[in-house]
């Protein structure tokens, strides 16, 4: 008679003799592929944001100053065309993007304050100044634009004499709601000089009444906007989240009715199809949201930078002028912008910073991603940008006419009638 201990005991034995070895060799056959797919996820990300910065140190870029003419007669249509010549999706190919570490291009548009000078600049790679240089001819004839030292390279963040407010910005609301633009300020219509309501006066004026000491730099980092999100319930194909975010939005609102049927549904006594009832307030969100998807859309990154001397920094001047600077373009009802808890934690108590020292960190990454113009890619890529549209940018950032009457706003003194013909090479 077999004993139970005794069959345990012989199972034991032909599992070790048959089946385990077979189960350690499925374990290291398995563990290869397993590994490798574990390798590659945890280094691949590293490799590609080391070839990313190697291309991104070994690349020239120039930054362009560009002076106003006295009269200046350009709705900010004429800037939204100048940033089509902008939108450039190309990012070189998978062999260029993840071998030679090249990106899709992008430019910075700026805005600065020295001690009430203001200037505007756009910084670009070196190899597309020169069509950069043309497309802003092309639009503003009687603009003077030159080559010029980078001004943020000079600046030098000393913690014992200055301080800095850094900030960036983002969207209250999703993306696809615009901000108040241009064209809703009437400015497409090209209205006369004393009776045009720009949005960027008043901040151009704020900029301009910077005392001594004192410095606001405004950075508006553009990318061209493709869709390249993975689309739900596929592997491989892309979508644009944007504009697919922007279609669920006027859906939903188109969907409503005031006795709460859906929009589409057929009336069960008359067969027709029942159309939304829509108040003015969804009328105008579905209008903006329509026109808003309809154009060219660009990824977008808002800095701004406040600098002065200790004995000069003005909080409620500098910093409330800064947060003022953006409520022209807010739109309640729409969409605004507000500034990201990145840089301006707030630090008043002395026990939350030990003698200044995340104060001093703050300032310096600030200072530091400021002047590498990094937002999208290595090695300032922390927040996901903004999406905006050309009309959105082209009321943030334009040039003003002759409503803005500045007198720091530097502008050249005669009309030039064409573009220089010995534009660099």
């Amino acid at each position: 008679m077999i004993r139970f201990g005794d069959h345990l005991t012989y199972l034991y034995s032909q599992f070790q003799a048959t089946l385990l070895p077979s189960v350690l060799d499925i374990s290291i056959f398995l563990s290869l592929p397993v590994l490798t797919i574990l390798l590659f996820y945890i280094f691949w990300p590293l490799w590609v944001s080391y070839v990313r910065g190697y291309n991104f140190l070994n690349l020239k870029y120039t930054v362009l100053e560009i002076k106003l003419p006295k009269e200046t007669y350009k709705s900010p249509a004429a800037m939204e065309l100048l940033l089509h010549a902008f939108h450039n999706t190309a990012d070189g190919g998978w062999f260029k993007k993840y071998w030679k570490g090249e990106t899709r291009p992008w430019y910075s548009l700026e805005l600065i304050s020295i001690e009430g000078q203001v200037k505007f600049f756009i910084w670009t790679e070196d190899m597309r100044k020169i069509g950069v240089m043309s497309a802003l001819y092309a639009q503003f004839p009687g603009i003077e634009v030159t080559e010029v030292e980078d001004y943020a390279k000079s600046m030098k963040y000393d913690p014992l004499t200055m301080k800095v407010w850094a900030a960036e910005f983002e969207f209250a609301k999703p993306d696809p709601y615009p901000i108040k633009t241009y064209i809703d300020y009437g400015l497409d219509k090209d209205p006369k000089e004393e009776f045009k309501v720009d949005p960027l006066v008043p901040g151009i004026e704020f900029l301009g009444s910077v005392g001594p000491n004192q410095q606001i730099w405004i950075q508006f980092m553009i990318r061209a906007h493709k869709g390249e999100q993975s689309k739900p319930g596929t592997l491989f194909k892309e979508t644009d989240a944007w504009k697919d975010a922007a279609q669920k939005e006027i859906n939903e609102i188109m969907k409503r009715d005031e006795k709460t049927k859906v929009a589409g549904d057929k009336d069960k006594e008359s067969g027709r199809v029942i159309p939304p009832t829509l108040s003015e307030h969804e009328k105008m969100l579905v209008e903006s949201l329509s026109r808003s998807i309809t154009k060219l859309a660009f990824d977008v990154g808002i800095r701004v930078l406040y600098i002065a001397k200790k004995e000069s920094f003005d909080t409620p001047f500098g910093i409330g002028g800064c947060m003022s600077f953006f409520k022209n373009f807010n739109a309640e009802h729409m969409n605004s912008l507000k500034s990201r808890k990145k840089w301006t934690a707030t630090l008043d108590e002395p026990w939350k910073d030990f003698k200044d020292i995340r104060r001093n960190r703050f300032a310096r990454e600030g200072i530091m991603a400021y002047k590498m113009r990094s937002f999208f890619y290595t090695p300032f890529v922390e927040d996901p940008p903004i999406v905006m549209n050309t009309e959105e940018l082209a009321t943030m950032y334009h040039f003003p006419g002759s409503v803005s009457g500045t007198p720091s706003l530097e502008r050249v003194p005669s009309k030039k009638g064409q573009a220089p013909a010995n534009l660099p090479v």
